[in-house]
């Protein structure tokens, strides 16, 4: 485990609040079962090995009704039933409610996607280890390996050049304070064009740092997703 200064505590907030309607299921996604257990329950296992994480707030919608089975719930994590209509509003609901419980604005927050379950502690703890003397914070994210297409009408019109360019993966680092003021310079537009942490962080100026991390820390979104994830999480278990 690697030394951090007591000063900078580290916390995760992960939005749990989304219905998942690309994903074919009849419940909210990060309830569907994986490898025995609802796919959430992954992602905060696996955040529970990070030793850094002083606590972790699972944000859930207001009206979520998922029975949550104590076994395995990590003792450091809460749940909070403020989540908004949109990821962006529940990441910031979140972070107010971070605060309103009087935690130090200089504290990093990790915001990880609950359908990210399989997100591997070594890389968290990487991140931490690479952003929390950074100025701004940073993500992890993997560089474009493909070649990638812009259409109009279901044809090729442009090549664009993948040099350059990274897919966006969480966790996303900020300081807590940071982070809510940018969200809440575009709350007034209902957090129009903010897709992730960083694209708020962007929109005042700041440059957050690329950490890269794996393939295999992809969001489940669609259903052939999920067989993927159940076949990973089972071959980690052999």
């Amino acid at each position: 485990m690697s030394n951090h200064s007591t000063s900078n505590r580290f916390h995760a907030l992960i939005p749990c609040a989304g219905t998942g309607s690309r994903a074919g299921t009849v419940q909210p996604k990060q309830y569907q079962q994986v490898a025995g257990q609802p796919m959430v329950m992954h992602t905060l296992q696996a955040l529970a090995q990070v030793p850094q994480l002083a606590s972790a707030w699972v944000i859930l919608s207001p009206g979520d009704e998922h029975v949550w089975a104590e076994q395995g719930w990590p003792a450091h994590f809460q749940r909070v039933a403020c989540g908004g209509a949109t990821r962006a509003q529940s990441v910031f609901n979140g972070l107010q409610a971070m605060m309103a419980a009087s935690l130090d604005p200089q504290d990093w927050v990790l915001v990880h996607d609950a359908a990210r379950c399989l997100v591997s502690p070594e890389s968290v703890t990487r991140l931490i280890d690479t952003c929390q003397h950074d100025a701004v914070g940073g993500l992890l994210a993997l560089p474009l390996p493909d070649t990638l297409k812009t259409e109009e009408g279901g044809r090729v019109v442009a090549t664009v050049p993948r040099e350059h360019k990274w897919l966006a993966q969480t966790p996303q680092m900020f300081r807590l304070q940071v982070l809510h003021d940018a969200l809440a310079e575009v709350s007034g537009s209902g957090f129009a064009g903010i897709t992730d942490e960083a694209s708020a962080i962007e929109r005042v100026g700041l440059k957050p740092r690329l950490i890269e991390g794996s393939a295999q820390n992809f969001k489940v979104t669609y259903p052939a997703d999920f067989a993927l994830a159940e076949a990973i999480l089972r071959s980690r278990a052999c």
